[in-house]
């Protein structure tokens, strides 16, 4: 799908489903990593996630793009446009858009712990993602001196 389609797909969208017309600029981001898409404040633009398209399909897509257009609206009339705002979870279960969106396979980073360090007096535990300085830190449960395990 190339940008100038999205385009008429979201105006098309905007005006079956809200029935008021979109305005602005709709378009492809692939920098978008954990999230399917997203509504600008200041340019009023979208930005869709291609890789949902390409993984999940026009369904999910299409479900995107009009939770994406419940923050547009919403908006624009100065209206509760937030996720918490009662008026935008009533607006998106009207129209029937996607409250969240599928998970990509390969983005969610479970980082494991580098470091593991070991109380010398107690032998409590700790793991660390970054490095810690054992001649600054000690431990916090009796004040012993950590090692790198």
């Amino acid at each position: 799908m190339e940008q100038s389609e999205l385009q008429l797909l979201v105006e098309q969208i905007s005006q079956d489903s809200f029935h008021k017309p979109f305005r602005h600029t709709a378009r492809f981001n692939g920098r978008l990593r954990t999230t399917g898409g997203r509504y600008l404040l200041r340019s009023h633009d979208i930005e869709i996630n291609p890789k949902q398209l390409s993984e999940f399909g026009i369904d999910a897509l299409t479900g995107i793009i009009k939770h994406e257009l419940c923050h547009y609206h919403l908006h624009i009339e100065g209206r509760g446009y937030k996720h918490r705002d009662p008026e935008f979870k009533q607006l998106l279960h009207k129209v029937g858009g996607l409250r969240y969106c599928e998970t990509l396979p390969g983005t969610r980073n479970v980082q494991a712990y580098k470091y593991l360090y070991l109380c010398s007096d107690c032998h409590q535990q700790y793991r660390r993602k970054r490095k810690v300085n054992t001649a600054k830190y000690v431990c916090g449960k009796c004040r012993g001196k950590l090692i790198l395990t």
